[in-house]
């Protein structure tokens, strides 16, 4: 992996007339509450250590130029024809930040942007959002715009829902900018209430373990599952007093008014999700209390109905969790992301680490004929500025 020192980026986009500075922001795991944001639901995310990195130079004719060390390809668009392009790829991301800026009226000048990132494309720790969101705090902080961070994080959802056309909550996006080290967020999707929680693990580590099974979120059935937890909904407001969205109904709830849902997957969709939000609550609860045991239950309940009633898990994720569990000091292990490949995330004992890895590589590279990637999470702070001396922008 590449450093983003000024030589390399000044061979891309040449030498100019400012210096340029230096950004991060942080990719996510999800702990536990998976497909709840977009219902107004709970989720508990945490920032990882590693994530993207961009630096910028100011430019002065409105144009912008966009470079990775990560992917091929260069692009660029000007501040008065920001359009989606396919063929413009990642560089989505960014210009959809863009577009958000210049709707809220911020005269936009002109930057050139190189990016660098080591977050596993498509493995379901929010490799977007981070790009999204490190775009979004160079442009606060270089046009001293003053947006504060959950506005910056409000742009950077509205750049993939509208722009890049991926209908996803804003869990993601929250994480990556909110994000506070050695901390989970829980928080109400609905009202963006939210606390931190102390991740005490004590003598265990959270592993995320990536399937390498690449899936690109917009073509994946995300979308598809959205639309029937909404239908769902729909279906059960008229014998529902109180909740305003599918989050806000309780397990007592859903129980009263589950006949009024006649379709048995659609009524499977909405299970998931009122169970979901429950667990994360609970989750919230026990690590709280230091009760990691209980933690370890609701993960695993977590990717069974993931599995079973939401069905977006499949065959390379169930293997792994499935392998997780069966190694010993392993106490909890369940998908994270949207699903359809991507990542588990596990609770293991440091001192079995290494055996955790090898038999967890070995039998799922038998029973899949792919190589798992592993790595232990390290939670981390949200989206910031960094100064040339700060040793956490090199990559690892």
């Amino acid at each position: 992996m590449k450093n983003l020192t000024r030589q390399l980026f000044e061979k891309i986009f040449g030498k100019g007339a400012w210096e340029t500075r230096l950004f991060f922001a942080p990719g996510r795991v999800n702990l536990i509450g998976e497909h709840t944001d977009y219902t107004g639901g709970w989720v508990f995310p945490a920032a990882l250590s590693f994530g993207t990195w961009a630096r910028v130079r100011v430019r002065n004719d409105r144009l912008f130029r966009f470079a990775s060390t990560s992917f091929a390809g260069r692009f660029e668009c000007h501040a008065d024809d920001i359009t989606y392009h396919d063929e413009d790829s990642w560089a989505n991301y960014p210009k959809g930040v863009l577009k958000g800026f210049i709707n809220k009226g911020v005269p936009l000048q002109g930057l050139d942007i190189l990016y660098d990132g080591n977050i596993p494309t498509g493995a379901g720790l929010s490799s977007s959002a981070s790009i999204e969101l490190v775009t979004a705090v160079a442009l606060n902080l270089i046009y001293q715009t003053g947006f504060s961070m959950i506005e910056l994080v409000q742009i950077a959802q509205q750049a993939e829902n509208q722009f890049v056309g991926v209908n996803c909550g804003i869990m993601d996006q929250f994480a990556v900018g909110m994000g506070k080290e050695k901390h989970a967020i829980l928080l109400n999707c609905q009202n963006l209430q939210y606390s931190y929680t102390n991740l005490d693990l004590r003598e265990y580590k959270l592993v995320i373990t990536n399937t390498n099974k690449p899936r690109n979120l917009a073509e994946s059935k995300y979308n598809e599952r959205r639309a029937e937890v909404e239908e769902g909904f729909r279906m059960m407001s008229p014998y529902l007093a109180g909740p305003e969205c599918l989050g806000q109904v309780t397990l007592k709830e859903w129980e009263q008014v589950r006949h009024a849902i006649t379709d048995p997957t659609i009524a499977k969709r909405v299970e998931h999700v009122v169970k979901e939000n429950d667990r994360v609550r609970q989750s919230s609860k026990a690590l709280r209390a230091g009760d990691l045991s209980r933690f370890g239950q609701l993960m695993n309940q977590s990717h069974q109905s993931l599995r079973d009633l939401y069905e977006v898990t499949g065959h390379e994720l169930d293997t792994l969790a499935d392998l997780a569990r069966q190694t010993e000091g392993c106490i909890g292990s369940r998908m994270t992301g949207a699903g359809f490949g991507g990542c588990t995330v596990s609770l293991v004992h440091q001192d079995v680490l290494n055996l955790f890895r090898q038999q967890v590589q070995v039998g799922y590279s038998r029973e899949t004929g792919l190589a798992p990637a592993f790595y232990v999470a390290e939670i981390g702070a949200g989206a910031r500025e960094l100064s040339e001396g700060d040793a956490g922008w090199r990559s690892w």
